[in-house]
């Protein structure tokens, strides 16, 4: 698929938004100027007074152009996107659950919109002028309620703590974030930890100095629990050592899969001072499991989760995934059914997303208009089964190329919300992270962002570790500069 963009340069919402509609295609941008347009194409052109948008979609034998008078100036992106969206729908015939928006924060927009014209009227414009659905208006108001309770216990002085472990037993078919598994990574694990904990250190001295103020820490992964009982409790107390733990209102772990929790690394955890795990079947059918590369069954999910409640566990969380490779509805349904019955503290519905770098992708699996409406089934029946339990819904998120476009959404019991997924989706304090991959986010009064980067993969991390380091002296400037 061709984008010609002429008289514009729009070009970062009219691709994602045709990526929605299209998501097996590669689509390609053009500037300049031509009369021979080459199909498949959208063509999408803004006149030099402002005033008019207009937008062409040739495929095959179809061609049908249509157009918008733009009134305000202010508006020329969101009326063409608009033209975009309702040529599209047309031809597909998909209706967008999030009509228009493709950013992954849409409860931060509907937060700030409601902020500045209030709540009727920041949904009367999710609906009108974004096309949204009335259920995911709906969703999105719950959610900013839930949300905002949260947010507003952060402070001036707030940060949270991430640290990462790049290590997974095996790397999941849907998967893109950078992990190795245990095998190909095993003698790169004791001299990554050996610098983690240096970083951690150097990290927490920066923070001192700085007088900020520990809100929460979240270890992540990966899948952190391939690490030993004996080094999970090493990672927690330099971590204890290093941060001043006193304000700390929550630490998570990511217990991620159930075949690397043991009693020892769950009492390690505990006694430590975790108060909320993750234990993450993805689902609960074991030839899904099978088939998404996972060594692990439905019954080790659940023995595992009895196991954390048999140490003293109160508080945790278990993840699903709608639309995996050969999930049907019925299955999907009695994973949701079986894990309301456990009654975990949270439960998160993901949307499969066909990332670039994943096996899947890379596998060529496409997505599809049926594959689609049965994951749309799948998330529609979470949302009824979850808030008729008593779960509501307390952060939300989107991906690129997502099954019927649709969301990531967690949902837990009264007051059992994960603060850090709340801070980190909503960008509302800094994240100062350790580890390989990870990002640390520097967040200044005026809401301005300064990213840090660390070393993507583990031997680039233990290699140029020196180099890394030196980065982070510009915490320090950052504050000085803004605070």
């Amino acid at each position: 698929m061709n984008i010609y963009l002429d008289g514009h340069d729009f070009h970062y919402e009219t691709e994602n938004l045709c990526r929605t509609f299209f998501p097996n295609e590669k689509i390609t941008l053009v500037y300049e100027k031509t009369d021979n347009l080459e199909k498949p194409y959208l063509y999408t052109y803004i006149n030099d007074e402002m005033s008019v948008a207009e937008v062409t979609l040739s495929i095959e034998d179809y061609e049908k152009k249509i157009s918008k008078e733009i009134l305000n100036k202010e508006d020329a992106e969101l009326n063409l996107e608009q033209c975009v969206h309702n040529l599209l729908k047309e031809y597909t015939g998909l209706s967008q659950p999030w009509g228009l928006l493709t950013g992954i924060r849409p409860i931060k927009l509907f937060r700030n919109m409601k902020g500045e014209i209030g709540t009727e009227q920041a949904k009367k414009d999710f609906s009108e002028k974004f096309f949204v659905s009335p259920s995911k208006i709906e969703l999105a108001e719950i959610t900013e309620g839930y949300e905002r309770k949260i947010l507003e216990l952060s402070r001036r002085d707030s940060f949270s703590l991430y640290v990462a472990i790049p290590f997974c037993p095996t790397r999941c078919s849907y998967c893109s974030f950078v992990s190795q598994s245990v095998e190909q990574a095993k003698k790169l694990m004791e001299p990554y930890l050996e610098l983690l904990h240096k970083e951690i250190a150097c990290t927490g001295e920066i923070v001192k100095s700085l007088g900020l103020r520990l809100e929460t820490v979240y270890i992540g992964g990966g899948t952190p629990t391939t690490l030993s009982h004996i080094q999970l409790a090493e990672l927690i107390e330099i971590i204890k050592n290093s941060f001043d733990m006193s304000t700390c209102r929550e630490f998570t772990i990511e217990a991620g899969r159930p075949d690397t929790i043991t009693e020892e690394k769950l009492r390690a955890m505990l006694l430590g001072g975790v108060d909320r795990i993750s234990i993450n079947p993805q689902t609960l059918n074991d030839n899904v499991l099978r088939t998404i590369g996972r060594k692990h069954s439905s019954a080790q999910t659940i023995e595992s989760f009895e196991l954390a409640r048999k140490v003293g566990f109160n508080h945790i969380n278990m993840d699903l995934i709608a639309g995996l490779p050969e999930e049907t509805f019925d299955s999907f349904k009695d994973s949701i059914d079986r894990l309301i019955a456990m009654s975990p503290e949270s439960i998160t519905v993901h949307t499969l997303s066909m990332k670039r770098s994943s096996y899947l992708t890379g596998e060529g699996r496409m997505l599809y208009k049926r594959d689609a409406e049965i994951c749309k089934n799948m998330v529609d029946y979470s949302i009824e089964a979850l808030q008729d339990n008593d779960y509501h819904p307390y952060y939300l998120y989107r991906q690129s190329k997502m099954l019927g476009n649709l969301e990531n959404t967690g949902w837990s019991k009264i007051h059992k919300d994960c603060l850090y997924n709340v801070y980190i989706m909503d960008e509302t304090h800094t994240i100062l992270a350790c580890g390989a991959g990870a990002v640390s986010k520097l967040k200044s009064e005026d809401n301005y962002i300064e990213r840090i980067f660390n070393f993507k993969y583990p031997y680039e991390y233990i290699n140029r570790f020196e180099e890394m380091i030196t980065r982070k002296g510009r915490i320090k400037d950052f504050y000085e500069r803004f605070f």
